[in-house]
């Protein structure tokens, strides 16, 4: 069985996806845009876009009830693989407790066309999270 999860302070999906879905355990994050979900405006920057999207990712993980330290695998989508050092300062400020997930960034080449990306966006975030058990005789 799936739940469609969404939250009212992250931006609202504009085509035919949620934002989250709930599923075995799992929940699927959709990409998350540094877009402030009351204002409706794009934070400038790629350190400022980290922050915001990350926020959104956290927004829609709290209202499945999970947290940023259930996530267990991300994906970071960048402009420009030369800002990665920016993003991942960030990254790691808000990801500083517990165990940090599985991650993998991706990188458009420059002029190559990469549809996710439009003028002055910056980064989009993609989690899956989940209350995984270790079984006690493994411990």
């Amino acid at each position: 069985m799936k739940k469609i999860i969404a939250s009212p302070h992250a931006p609202k999906a504009v085509g035919p996806y949620s934002q989250a879905v709930e599923a075995g355990g799992a929940l699927y994050v959709s990409g998350q845009l540094p877009i402030d979900g009351a204002t409706g405006k794009m934070a400038e920057g790629v350190e400022a876009q980290t922050h915001r999207s990350l926020t959104n990712l956290r927004h829609i993980l709290e209202e499945g009830g999970y947290t940023l330290g259930d996530v267990v695998k991300t994906t970071v989508l960048l402009q420009d693989i030369g800002d990665f050092a920016a993003m991942n300062a960030v990254y790691a400020r808000k990801r500083r407790r517990g165990f940090p997930p599985a991650d993998k960034c991706v990188s458009r080449m420059r002029g190559a066309s990469f549809t996710p990306f439009v003028n002055n966006l910056w980064i989009k975030l993609v989690c899956v999270a989940g209350f995984f058990h270790i079984k006690e005789s493994f411990l």
